[in-house]
């Protein structure tokens, strides 16, 4: 059998062995040698079988002898693993389930996933692997014999999602939200929308048939009105009273949050320590799945907070920060407009007065001409509220700040990630509570790299 006969059927009957960085490998595992910004994976080959790789893969012409016979040279990466991909996806038997949406895919993903694997054998999308290549490496590590399989679907402009749907072809498919989101390339939402709804679009995914989506603005609307014209077999709608599932009421009490919901006409109580509304809705997702594939939605009753938290995405850390107790609220993975604003909400309704209350901001990207504007709408929201300190980091809010006369917080700007620590280091002397929001890339983004490299008490 030829090396390639043999790394193909490796991947189709494998899961979890394909690895793009050579420090993630481990026993048997593939290892795909990308060209990288800097430099090409090659450089790390003999790194990866060190560490116990059966088979290297690259496009790239490999001149050392050590382990020549295990080496694949192929003409195109991205080529080769797309056949394999298709080869693979035609054979898996399960139901495949795709999320698409502005924000929330990861944190919606990890949910499903998180109730799912209860009671049935799961492969999903590893971290935020949701653009081409991070789809077909999330096929390739499937488990071909998985009840289902969990991929989310990303995009930052036109005719994307099409072909990254023609690649998963999920049955069941969420949106999560429209927003926002990559407004340089897409210029406005209705435009995000259209592209959002390829995911079900017949014509790229004949196999689509339950579509589950969030309809509470104009954009969101307009996936009903293009689900209907697929003649999609069941569409449910997440919203305000009057869809087929929302929340009904919320109760706060001394031990958290009692929350009513309707869902598909069944009625649910969930006990909640705290209230986020992007919780909820993901909890709002997740019950009506399970109702309509007809899974025990005690499941998700008993585990409700249990759930783990995902990095960047709101996740809580405890560290000691020059012997000070700090918590630290980590929502630096991306962000938008919305959700930038509603998680300084969520930041401001936090009580606790023996905690100094620090917000750190940084950029917004790829937001086109609309950028100042729907930055000067967050400080705007910044200042409903009062904090101890509010640092910005970022050209875009140093200049949105100085159109400000007034200002009744406290703001600290630092152009880089060095110098928010610098400043942390000299000005916190108590408890203190921080919550640091940002779009990836950015100077903050790098900071809170940094900072949770502090020892977590």
């Amino acid at each position: 059998m030829q090396l390639n006969e043999k790394i193909f059927k490796y991947i189709i009957t494998k899961s979890n062995k394909i690895k793009i960085n050579s420090n993630d490998i481990k026993k048997n595992d593939i290892f795909i040698a990308l060209k990288g910004e800097k430099k090409h994976g090659n450089k790390f080959i003999n790194e990866a079988f060190n560490a116990g790789a059966k088979f290297c893969i690259t496009d790239k012409k490999y001149n050392q002898i050590n382990n020549k016979e295990k080496i694949l040279l192929v003409h195109n990466i991205f080529t080769f693993l797309r056949e394999i991909s298709i080869k693979k996806r035609s054979l898996f038997s399960g139901e495949v389930i795709g999320i698409t949406g502005s924000a929330g895919k990861t944190s919606l993903k990890e949910n499903l996933k998180f109730f799912l694997e209860k009671k049935f054998k799961v492969s999903a999308s590893h971290k935020s692997y949701n653009n081409y290549l991070g789809v077909m490496l999330s096929i390739l590590n499937m488990n071909i014999n998985s009840n289902f399989a969990i991929f989310e679907i990303g995009t930052n402009n036109f005719f994307e999602i099409r072909d990254l749907t023609k690649l998963v072809k999920p049955s069941q498919i969420f949106i999560t939200n429209i927003m926002s989101t990559h407004l340089e390339n897409f210029k406005n939402k209705k435009n995000i929308t259209k592209e959002k709804s390829d995911i079900f679009n017949k014509k790229y995914n004949p196999l689509a048939k339950i579509l589950y989506f969030q309809m509470s603005s104009k954009d969101e609307i307009l996936i009903n009105n293009f689900a209907k014209k697929q003649k999609i077999n069941k569409i449910v709608k997440i919203g305000n009273a009057g869809s087929d599932c929302y929340i009904k009421n919320i109760k706060e009490n001394k031990s958290g949050y009692q929350i009513s919901l309707k869902v598909l006409h069944k009625n649910f109580k969930i006990l909640l320590d705290k209230y986020e509304e992007h919780h909820v809705k993901n909890l709002i997702f997740v019950l009506t799945f399970f109702v309509i594939n007809r899974i025990n939605t005690n499941i998700i009753i008993k585990n409700i907070n249990k759930i783990p938290q995902v990095v960047g995405r709101g996740s809580i850390h405890k560290i000691v920060f020059n012997g000070i107790n700090i918590h630290f609220i980590d929502q630096s993975y991306n962000a938008n407009p919305e959700t930038m604003i509603q998680s300084i909400k969520n930041f401001s309704a936090i009580k606790n007065r023996s905690f100094q209350k620090i917000l750190i901001l940084g950029n917004m990207n790829e937001l086109g001409i609309k950028e100042l504007n729907l930055h000067y709408k967050v400080i705007h929201e910044v200042e409903k509220h009062l904090f101890d300190i509010v640092i910005l980091s970022g050209n875009i809010l140093k200049k949105t700040l100085s159109m400000y006369p007034e200002l009744n917080n406290k703001y600290v700007y630092r152009s880089s990630s060095q110098s928010i620590m610098t400043y942390l280091n000299k000005n916190v002397h108590k408890k203190a509570i921080m919550m640091a929001k940002c779009s990836n890339k950015t100077e903050v983004n790098k900071f809170v790299k940094l900072f949770k490299l502090k020892k977590e008490g």
